[in-house]
């Protein structure tokens, strides 16, 4: 079956578009800009902006924050690949998690084994955020729990774990083999946790041990009494050519050794957690002397209104609007064509989709992490990639569906009426098959618009950040502040669709009446 020719223009003007936003990641690692990430936890995000706001007086642009790209692989994914320079990272976390090595491995060993990567870390940031498990004082109290090894004996105990800390190389599989832990953890975000022991639907959960909220929810720090975990001591994990690269910007971070300390930290996050200040305030007050020895400055906690129309909200709809349309158009022109083309073979129909719903079953996060990977860049590219793979399906079945409703006898008349393949594909088929290829548009762009908040995992903007960020904080007016723009976004897409759809059921009856 042949495809009239104004499908090819617009398809190859914006293939050439993503050729190019593909090579812009490599392009900009030779220029002067600092790009700094960060993990999805409070104390990253803090950290990356104190990095940022020290080197921002010595650079000629300012530094962009790739803030929340998610936990430990995709963030040193990120620094790997150039899509970053730098971050905040943990001893512990580089030797047994990166380098897959001993929990005693000195700075300068990390660094002869990161080398032929092309990494190095430096700038020891002066403080101690180490694993631990947590249990609520009362029951501490009760049951006679100081240590790990005293959790060990009372199986009875929920123990909630961070997904991260369940799969890591010094996470839950050593500890259970070391202490003989017996229960099966259920997997939780971080940032809900606290309320999850607050609620009393689970017993013991993995802390950081600068964590703000410790003390403020009463709980209890257990001994690691067999000195499972290793020091997570913070450092900076940076790529080798950013020294000579920025030079003035690396001597100014280097002041930061040794400035931090954990009362310092644990006042931070907990401006964070329990007042509601944003992160960059945090930073520029402690860069300013502001915090100092736990102690912070009042602050005005933002309320809901504030945060669903905060400055942010404009620019965030903007990228979140622009991930969908793109995605989406791209998967139209992808999608429609090619359900034509396989629309007469029924194996290779079968095939094609039965990729395409094989791609809708893979996890956005692992298809983004693999993403980031092959393309070596994180931002929009890798989501729009994405998003464009899960919007195909339902656009390529619903043309499919919508071709094969075609009633045979007027595609008989086309052809009797001495239409070549490509008219009555033009003006038979395509014009009878657009309601139900519409639908298939109409779905992928409400799949889009929820699939996108996911790009803020990976620097990609969007409504995403506000919920990434309210996750992190544990901050349910933050993570509506997200939800609910996005789910105005796909409200008023379902608006635009009705309309349309109704457009055209009146253009089809006007020729009647």
């Amino acid at each position: 079956m042949h495809l009239p020719r104004s499908f090819w223009h617009p398809a190859l003007w914006l293939f050439a578009m993503l050729w190019l936003a593909a090579a812009a990641p490599r392009a900009q690692a030779a220029d002067e800009t600092l790009r700094v990430g960060s993990k999805r936890f409070t104390e990253s995000y803090i950290l990356a902006e104190v990095l940022a706001q020290t080197a921002a007086p010595h650079t000629a642009s300012p530094p962009v924050v790739r803030q929340g790209l998610g936990n430990t692989a995709i963030v040193y994914e990120a620094l790997r690949s150039g899509a970053i320079d730098l971050y905040a990272e943990y001893t512990g976390t580089i030797a047994l998690e990166i380098l897959k090595g001993s929990p005693a491995e000195t700075r300068e060993a990390m660094n002869t084994a990161l080398a032929p990567l092309g990494l190095g870390v430096a700038i020891p940031l002066g403080f101690n955020d180490g694993y631990a498990l947590a249990v609520r004082a009362a029951d501490a109290d009760k049951l006679g729990l100081r240590t790990l090894s005293d959790l060990a004996k009372h199986p009875e105990l929920r123990i909630g774990l961070s997904n991260e800390f369940i799969g890591r190389a010094d996470g839950w599989k050593g500890l259970a083999a070391r202490y003989g832990f017996t229960q099966t953890p259920t997997g939780l975000d971080h940032g809900l946790a606290y309320e999850a022991m607050t609620a009393k639907q689970i017993d013991a959960i993995d802390i950081y041990t600068t964590d703000a909220k410790i003390d403020h929810l009463g709980l209890r720090v257990l001994v690691d009494d067999k000195q499972y975990f290793p020091r997570y001591d913070a450092v900076v994990l940076y790529k080798l050519d950013l020294p000579a690269r920025l030079p003035k910007a690396w001597a100014a971070l280097q002041t930061l050794e040794g400035k931090i300390d954990e009362h310092a930290m644990i006042a931070m996050n907990a401006r964070a957690e329990l007042q509601g200040v944003r992160f960059d305030t945090i930073a520029r007050d402690f860069l300013a002397g502001a915090t100092k020895d736990g102690k912070t400055p009042p602050s005005a906690a933002r309320g809901f209104t504030a945060k669903l129309f905060g400055p942010d909200l404009w620019p965030l709809a903007r990228q979140h609007l622009l991930l969908v349309a793109v995605s989406v158009g791209v998967a139209i022109l992808i999608g429609v064509p090619l359900a034509i083309l396989v629309f007469p073979h029924l194996r290779l129909r079968a095939v094609v989709l039965g990729f395409a719903s094989v791609m809708q079953t893979v996890p956005s996060l692992a298809l983004l992490a693999v993403l980031i990977s092959l393309l070596g860049a994180i931002g929009a590219l890798p989501a729009l990639i994405a998003l464009t793979l899960y919007s195909l399906l339902p656009i390529m079945r619903n043309t499919v569906t919508g071709l094969a409703e075609v009633p045979n006898g007027l595609r008989l008349a086309g052809t009797a009426l001495g239409m070549t393949p490509p008219q009555s594909l033009q003006l038979v088929l395509l014009p009878l098959a657009l309601p139900t290829l519409l639908a298939g548009v109409r779905t992928a762009t409400a799949i889009a618009i929820g699939t996108a908040t996911i790009a803020a995992f990976i620097g990609a903007g969007g409504f995403g950040e506000r919920i990434v960020t309210g996750l992190a904080l544990n901050d349910r007016e933050l993570l509506m502040a997200g939800a609910l723009p996005a789910a105005a976004m796909a409200l008023i897409s379902e608006g635009i669709f009705e309309l349309i759809e109704f457009l055209m059921r009146r253009s089809r009856r006007a020729p009647l009446a």
